[in-house]
């Protein structure tokens, strides 16, 4: 059935609707230039709601596998592709792309200029759309633009209990993992660097967590504005100064919030697997994955504890912050997602040196 992706200052671009015409999405559009990953992508909660294109033309070639979620469902609010391959060719390969969508629910337009919306998004920056079919009403698409962006995603998100992944050693450094919409990948990154960890919901205070007496704590990336959460800022300005911390992603910013820095919303957000950021220490570039519409104001980093410690090499942007006297350290990016493929998975064993100090 045809389709099209409206945004929200009139821009139309058409193609076929997978699933018939009740596959309908509302959200935000954003762009990944990743060449793989989709499933990955696909079941990132920090993907929460919004309306992922795809700027390689052809996706669900390889299929898809339950080893690559990266949670226990999609959250994301739909799909925008160029060409949807039905048969998928891979050793791993357990469902198609296309069974993998109407499993999960996702609304999907395919057969589109997914190079076109991109560039639309670069110059115009992120916006609002729908997918909705080439026979809805106009006073169907006002209704569904008029809808306000949620912003309570990490509540959507979040596990709705505490759990406890073990290590292989008794005497493993036990970790308290706050989770925003931590991807699975952390969680396996972490395990196998020999952390004992207990996973808790985004709502659990800080008394709670030091009761339970951690080596250290991590906060998970996750989805949305950092200043959407207000309470969790809060909670983790009761944390420092008692463990060590490393945040990722949404955590990182978090961190920034909490020690008194500020953020703001990038024009249209970083998100691919070949993202280049340089080690200020070092000068050493990496190649890493990210997935993030906001960042931390560096502006706002002067006469803070706070130290840059990696840059985005595209725009400059901080990607990883240092606090110059306590145990606190954080990357924007994704180093579990390995783009390098193995760059960046120092960074947990840098977490579990600073445990053990």
């Amino acid at each position: 059935m045809k389709g099209k992706l409206i945004l929200e200052d009139g821009t139309i671009f058409r193609g076929q609707i997978f699933g018939g015409s009740n596959q309908t999405a509302t959200g935000e559009v954003v762009f990944n230039t990743g060449m793989t990953g989709y499933q990955e992508i696909l079941t990132d909660p920090s993907y929460c709601r919004q309306i992922v294109t795809l700027t390689y033309p052809l996706i669900g070639n390889y299929g898809t596998a339950k080893i690559f979620n990266q949670s226990f469902k999609s959250f994301v609010g739909g799909l925008v592709i160029g060409e949807l391959c039905e048969n998928g060719s891979n050793c791993e390969m357990e469902k198609s792309l296309s069974d993998f969508l109407s499993m999960e629910r996702i609304p999907c337009l395919y057969d589109v200029d997914t190079r076109a919306v991109t560039k639309k998004i670069r110059s115009a920056g992120t916006m609002k759309g729908v997918i909705v079919s080439e026979y809805t009403s106009q006073n169907t698409i006002d209704e569904m633009m008029a809808l306000p962006i949620r912003t309570d995603v990490v509540a959507e998100v979040t596990t709705s209990d505490a759990y406890t992944i073990e290590a292989e050693k008794d005497d493993a450094p036990f970790v308290v993992a706050m989770d925003f919409g931590v991807k699975q990948n952390i969680l396996d990154s972490l395990q196998r660097c020999g952390c004992k960890l207990t996973v808790v919901p985004a709502s659990t205070s800080a008394e709670e967590i030091l009761e339970m007496n951690p080596d250290g704590i991590f906060l998970s990336n996750g989805p949305g504005d950092p200043k959407d959460v207000p309470e969790v800022i809060e909670e983790v300005k009761k944390l420092i100064g008692k463990k060590p911390i490393f945040g990722i992603c949404l955590g990182h910013q978090l961190i920034a919030l909490a020690l008194g820095a500020d953020t703001y919303k990038l024009k249209f957000g970083h998100r691919g697997s070949n993202q280049p950021v340089k080690n200020l220490k070092t000068g050493r570039v990496y190649i890493s994955s990210q997935n993030h519409g906001y960042a931390v104001d560096e502006k706002s980093l002067k006469k803070l504890p706070l130290e840059v410690t990696y840059v985005s090499v595209n725009d400059g942007t901080v990607e990883g912050l240092r606090h110059k006297k306590l145990p606190i350290f954080s990357v924007q990016y994704h180093p579990e997602a390995s783009p390098g493929p193995s760059d960046n998975i120092y960074l947990f064993n840098e977490f579990l040196e600073m445990m053990g100090k």
